[in-house]
C-alpha cells in the first residue's frame, strides 16, 4: 500500500510525524506499506527548515508544491493543480490528509476526483461557525471522505448526523498528542527563561492571532487591558505575529510585564505552557496540550470545535468579550480551576491504530 500524506502548514507536520513514525515501524516489521510525504506550501514559515523535521525524527518532505499566497480561491486552485500533477507522477493507493486547513480541502477534491480514496485524520470535529474558513474546510473535506479517523466520541456523532456509515468511522484518539507526548522530554528551555527571570508557575503563556480578536483594533485593546490589569503581578509571555505586534504598537500597548517575544519553536513554546500558571489564547491545538500537560486555559472564543477539552481537560471558552476576563483570573488565582480527567484515546498511540486499521482494509 503507497500512502500520499499531505500537509500544508506547521502544526499538520505535528499531526503527521507519528503517522510517519507508525508507517516506518510496520514497513521494518515487513508489511506492504510505503508513504510519500507531500508539503503544499500553503504557509511559509520560516522555522520550518531542516532542524524542525530533525527534532520530530520524520526526513524532509519528499516534494514541496510552493504553492502560498494569494487569495482563498487562488490558494486553493494552486493546490489543487500542483498536487494534480504530483499525483499523476506518483500513483498511490490512498491520500491521508489531517486537520482543517485549506490544503485538507484542495487535496482531498484532487485525489477524489481521480478516484484515489481519502483518509481524514481528525474528521468530525465541528465548531458550527461558517465564518472561520477551517469550519468549511472540516465540511468539505468530510463530504468526500472515505475512512475518517476521529479525536472524540462527539466527531464520530457528527459524521453519523451527516449519513456516514459506521464502518467507515474509526475512532483513535490525536495524533498531536502522540507528538506532544513523545517530545515532552525533548522540550527546549526558551532564551526568553532566563532573560526574564521566569520562574515555574509564576507567568502566563498568551497567544492571539484569530481576526475577531486582533482585526478590530478596541477589542483588542480593551482584551489586552483587561488581561494585563487582571493577572495579578505575574509576567505575560506573548509570542506574537509581526502583523499583531504593529496593530499592538499602534494601538499603544505596552507594560512592564507585558513581554511580546518572537515566535517560538513547538519545543520551546510547550516548555513554556508546561510550565505556566495558565493559558490564554485562541488556538484550537493549544487548548488540546494545555488540557493533556494539566494547564488552566482560557479561550478567547466563542465556540469551539474541540469540546472534550472543555469536559474533560483544563479549557474553559470565555468568549470574545473583554468582561469575561475578570472573573475568569479571580478563579485561576483562588485556585478553583479544574483539573484534566483522562481524555478516552488521547493515550499517544493513535498513529499505530490508524495504520492498523489501513492495513487491514479491504
Amino acid at each position: 500500500m503507497k500512502i500520499t500524506l499531505v500537509a500544508g502548514a506547521r502544526p499538520n507536520f505535528m499531526k503527521i510525524a507519528p503517522i510517519v513514525h507508525a508507517i516506518q515501524n510496520a514497513k521494518s516489521k515487513g508489511k506492504d506499506i510505503d508513504f510519500r510525504l507531500i508539503h503544499t506550501g500553503q504557509h511559509y514559515d520560516e522555522k520550518m527548515s531542516g532542524n524542525f523535521f530533525e527534532q520530530l525524527e520524520i526526513p524532509e518532505p519528499h516534494a514541496n508544491l510552493e504553492a502560498g499566497g494569494g487569495t482563498q480561491a487562488e490558494q486553493t486552485a494552486a493546490i489543487m493543480m500542483r498536487f494534480e500533477k504530483e499525483l499523476m507522477d506518483n500513483p498511490t493507493n490512498l491520500v491521508l490528509v489531517v486537520g482543517d486547513v485549506t490544503s485538507t480541502m484542495a487535496c482531498a477534491i484532487t485525489a477524489q476526483k481521480m478516484q484515489i480514496k481519502v483518509a481524514h485524520v481528525e474528521a468530525g470535529i465541528r465548531s458550527g461557525d461558517w465564518t472561520m474558513p477551517e469550519e468549511i474546510n472540516r465540511l468539505i473535506t468530510d463530504a468526500i471522505t472515505n475512512y475518517f479517523f476521529t479525536t472524540s466520541e462527539l466527531a464520530n456523532e457528527n459524521l453519523r448526523k451527516t449519513g456516514v456509515e459506521e464502518n467507515q468511522i474509526f475512532f483513535v484518539g490525536n495524533t498531536m498528542i502522540d507528538t506532544l507526548l513523545k517530545q515532552r522530554p525533548n522540550f527546549k528551555k526558551p532564551e526568553v527563561w532566563d532573560a526574564l527571570r521566569l520562574k515555574e508557575k509564576e507567568y502566563i503563556v498568551m497567544t492571539l492571532h484569530r481576526p475577531a480578536n486582533v482585526d478590530e483594533e478596541s477589542k483588542l485593546k480593551e482584551l489586552m487591558d483587561e488581561i494585563i490589569n487582571n493577572s495579578q503581578n505575574l509576567p505575560l509571555i506573548f509570542p506574537v505575529h509581526p502583523r499583531t505586534a504593529k496593530i499592538l504598537e499602534g494601538l499603544g500597548v505596552s507594560h512592564p510585564r507585558l513581554h511580546m517575544v518572537e515566535p517560538l519553536s513547538y519545543l520551546e513554546f510547550n516548555y513554556l505552557v508546561e510550565r505556566a500558571k495558565a493559558v490564554v489564547t485562541d488556538s484550537g491545538g493549544i487548548t488540546e496540550e494545555a488540557s493533556i500537560m494539566n494547564v488552566p486555559c482560557m479561550t478567547l472564543r466563542d465556540n469551539t470545535e474541540r469540546p472534550e477539552t472543555m469536559s474533560l481537560g483544563t479549557n474553559e471558552l470565555l468568549g470574545t468579550d473583554p468582561k469575561a476576563i475578570q472573573p475568569a483570573m479571580k478563579k485561576l488565582f483562588e485556585g478553583n480551576w479544574k483539573q484534566n480527567q483522562e481524555i478516552p484515546m488521547w493515550d499517544g498511540h493513535c498513529a499505530e491504530r490508524i495504520i492498523e486499521i489501513l492495513l487491514n482494509l479491504k
